[in-house]
């Protein structure tokens, strides 16, 4: 056990709509109705009420002026909005504790809503930032076919095989399975992900993440007050940050050089090391994400994160459980915030058939142009 005092920041409450039921019912959603589903769940999971709240952080809602009147929250003392793309899920986070460090704010609602599917949105087509004109003709229109191109390097670098990265999306499917709430359970095979599709060469469609419709909140207040209140305690241990900006998504080296500043600062605040590390929730837009997270961020070796998740040691009974609840390709694409509540239940011992044994430390990292990671660990009341 790790001595370090921690950030004295918990998770409380946590809450997401049902994105199985969403996916089959396809009824358009808005993304603000979605985030009042998921923090009504969370403030009940917590045991408190909206009162309670002095501070609100939003995500793919339009309007957070418009949110807090509609759940009933017109004076807070702390309010804000993140862009709408994954690499704010840990963001909002970090955010979040550095507000209640600092007395800003006594309770944060986290919320996100995301009706992508019923808006028919395609993450295509119409992406790109800075000199994107010249990106277009080159066939970069989205971020999966800049992931594409970084991980076709990886390939030629490290002679990784075909089918490098089944083992990924095969092992969330199967976390998936025993998810109630996962909106793909339908069980992967290996020849099936063989034979699938390729949507960017080299990456197949079980590659890439979902576009569902869902909402997720996160509650979170000091550790002090988290001792008197319903649900065990998540305490947010230790944060890292960094980040790799260009005027496109392609980095050539992965994200790595940003990638390690951020494991650094993670695991040295922590007084812990990747071994420590029980559960790990890794941002999946896109499968070699989850190979680059483990080479940067001290799990295996560089070049050797596709033989290191071979073999079963990713999967739930395996040595390091990785997306427990079915990741982004399986569970559903709430880009980061559902992965958090998903580590939350793991050391809660909430998450049912896919619990993983005696959980102490859970790990989130986010590797995108924008890094961060945390480790929770569960506070005794």
């Amino acid at each position: 056990m790790s001595k370090r005092a921690g950030t004295g920041v918990a998770i409380v409450g946590v809450g997401n709509t049902n994105y199985a039921a969403l996916y089959r019912d396809r009824t358009p959603r808005s993304a603000e109705s979605l985030g009042v589903d998921a923090l009504k769940k969370a403030l009940e999971d917590a045991g408190l009420s909206k009162g309670d709240l002095d501070g609100l952080i939003t995500a793919r809602i339009s309007d957070y002026n418009g949110f807090a009147t509609l759940i009933g929250t017109p004076q807070l003392r702390v309010v804000n909005a993140v862009e709408g793309s994954g690499r704010m899920a840990g963001v909002a986070v970090q955010h979040a504790v550095a507000l209640i460090q600092s007395g800003r704010a006594s309770t944060i609602a986290l919320v996100y809503g995301n009706n992508g599917r019923s808006a028919g949105a395609t993450y295509g087509g119409d992406y790109g930032v800075g000199n994107v004109k010249y990106d277009w003709a080159y066939g970069m229109t989205s971020p999966g076919a800049s992931v594409a191109l970084m991980y076709q390097r990886y390939r030629q670098l490290y002679r990784a095989p075909d089918d490098a990265l089944a083992p990924i999306a095969i092992s969330n499917r199967r976390n998936a399975e025993v998810n109630p709430e996962a909106a793909m359970r339908k069980p992967l095979s290996r020849e099936e992900y063989i034979n699938s599709r390729y949507v960017a060469e080299p990456l197949r469609l079980y590659d890439y993440c979902m576009i569902n419709d869902g909402g997720v909140a996160i509650i979170l207040t000091s550790v002090d007050r988290a001792k008197e209140l319903k649900s065990v305690p998540v305490e947010i241990m230790s944060m890292g940050s960094s980040s790799n900006l260009t005027n496109y998504y392609t980095v050539t080296d992965l994200f790595a050089n940003g990638s390690r500043q951020a494991a650094a600062q993670v695991f040295g605040e922590a007084g812990l090391s990747p071994k420590d590390m029980d559960v790990v929730q890794i941002y999946d837009n896109f499968t070699p994400i989850v190979l680059f997270s483990l080479e940067s961020f001290g799990f295996a070796a560089e070049g050797e994160g596709w033989k290191w998740i071979r073999d079963g040691r990713i999967e739930r009974e395996g040595k390091l459980p990785i997306n427990t609840s079915g990741g982004h390709t399986s569970e559903g694409y709430m880009q980061g915030w559902a992965l958090q509540v998903e580590a939350v239940r793991q050391l809660r011992g909430d998450a049912g058939e896919r619990q993983v044994k005696n959980a102490e430390f859970a790990q989130y990292i986010c590797v995108s142009p924008i890094i961060t990671s945390q480790i929770f660990r569960r506070v005794e009341k």
